[in-house]
């Protein structure tokens, strides 16, 4: 794979926020599950998108793609009855997925790609085949399943991968009865449930909230419709930790209501000290003396990587805590972004569920590791804006699984980034 050298540049400008990966998951989803067309736009064709457009195509709709917009047809969903679905590297089309296939009766073998194979799926297999579903593994993929989901009381926990609770949020509606969702600790990641119960709503699906989870009334229509999928907040955070160490940035095709947990980046950004100002889709983000704070990431984890190159700049000590789920993402990124930023002098200590981050004045040049993770990649570039000297990033390519035109849009706000090919 290709290595990206990233250098200190003049920070300034504006950039648009790509389409929300979360989002557009769900809304896809959700659309292959209605007889009739949707409109679903705009949509970034990253390589997580592609994965779930691939899977629903194999299950039998059919998806159109002009420019940004895609169309879904639905009406024969669940044809093919015994299929193999690619998942790439793609978390959310897996676990998604795979309660979506049982309750359509559909034989799968999910299979995929990097770090996926690895990554936990014990949940289901403990909770499907009590409800009507074989599961055949040796511990992940590739998973078999076959057999029909049948309605019930689902018990799951509430502090692992929200993306477990979502798939069997989507599936339920299917079936012929009433089922039920009852959380047997804590909810973790809440406003991803909160998105995926919103989106569903659009579509025509209830669900109602209990005080132990969710109820789910079976024999439910999803309805086709036109769907505009917003801007991604946790994409947001990259820009705002560029601004806040070296310069000014305006971000916008954000959502000031939305249900994305990572959307807490701003109050975050506000605590380090930076100089913020919201307006209608908007959030413009300056720099200024920033400081250390403790914060618990329990419900928005995919935000450390960002949050961590912050207080490395900042005075005094940040701790991190609540991240322990980072360790099984496409990386370890509590190791990850310990390594990368060590190496560009930062003082940074690993612990078993987060980080703790004393700032220096500035980082230094250095070649580093981007495990072939996306959000490693964007936030170790983040951090070259504060660096005296380069910084080459490996695995650059990386990128293709949620923002495509990162770097693109790194340029446009003054960032200095080259490729180097791979040999």
């Amino acid at each position: 794979m290709a290595k990206i050298s990233v250098k200190k540049g003049s920070i300034n400008g504006t950039v648009s926020m790509p389409p929300s990966k979360s989002a557009a998951h769900r809304a896809i989803i959700c659309a292959a599950l209605c007889d009739g067309k949707s409109i679903i736009s705009p949509v970034d064709m990253s390589d997580d998108i592609r994965a779930t457009i691939g899977c629903m195509r194999s299950l039998g709709a059919e998806i159109e793609l002009e420019g940004d917009i895609l169309t879904v047809n639905g009406k024969n969903i669940f044809c093919n009855k015994n299929v193999r679905l690619d998942c790439n590297e793609s978390g959310s089309t897996l676990r998604f997925l795979v309660p979506v296939c049982s309750a359509g009766g559909v034989s799968a073998e999910f299979i995929g790609h990097g770090k996926l194979p690895e990554r936990p799926i014990g949940i289901y297999l403990e909770c499907l085949p009590k409800n009507g579903v074989n599961c055949e593994t040796k511990g992940g993929l590739p998973l078999k399943i076959s057999g029909k989901l049948e309605s019930g009381i689902y018990s799951i926990p509430g502090n692992v991968s929200s993306q477990f609770i979502t798939g069997l949020l989507l599936a339920l509606p299917l079936l012929e009865s009433d089922s039920e969702i009852i959380l047997t600790t804590e909810l973790q990641s809440s406003g991803y449930v909160d998105m995926t119960i919103d989106i569903m709503d659009k579509f025509g699906v209830e669900v109602k909230r209990t005080e132990t989870g969710w109820k789910v009334k079976g024999n439910q229509k999803y309805k086709a419709r036109e769907f505009t999928v917003e801007g991604d907040w946790s994409q947001a955070a990259f820009f705002m930790t560029m601004a806040a160490i070296g310069g000014k940035i305006s971000i916008d095709n954000l959502d000031m209501r939305s249900y994305q947990g990572d959307k807490e980046c701003v109050e975050i950004y506000k605590r380090f000290g930076a100089d913020i100002i919201e307006s209608s889709g908007k959030v413009t983000i300056e720099n200024n003396t920033l400081h250390g704070i403790e914060i618990d990431v329990s419900n928005i984890p995919d935000m450390v990587p960002a949050i961590s190159v912050v207080g490395a700049f900042a005075e005094g000590t940040t701790v991190i805590k609540g991240a322990e789920r980072l360790r099984i993402k496409e990386s370890d990124r509590l190791s990850a972004m310990v390594e990368g930023l060590s190496r560009m002098g930062a003082n940074i200590e690993e612990r078993k569920d987060g980080l703790i981050i004393h700032g220096v004045n500035c980082l230094k040049g250095a070649e580093v590791d981007g495990y072939n993770d996306h959000r490693i990649v964007m936030a170790l570039s983040a951090a070259a804006v504060g660096t005296e000297g380069e910084v080459i990033i490996s695995d650059m390519e990386s990128i293709n699984k949620s923002y495509p035109k990162f770097f693109e849009d790194y340029r446009k706000v003054g960032g200095k980034a080259d490729v180097i090919m791979g040999k």
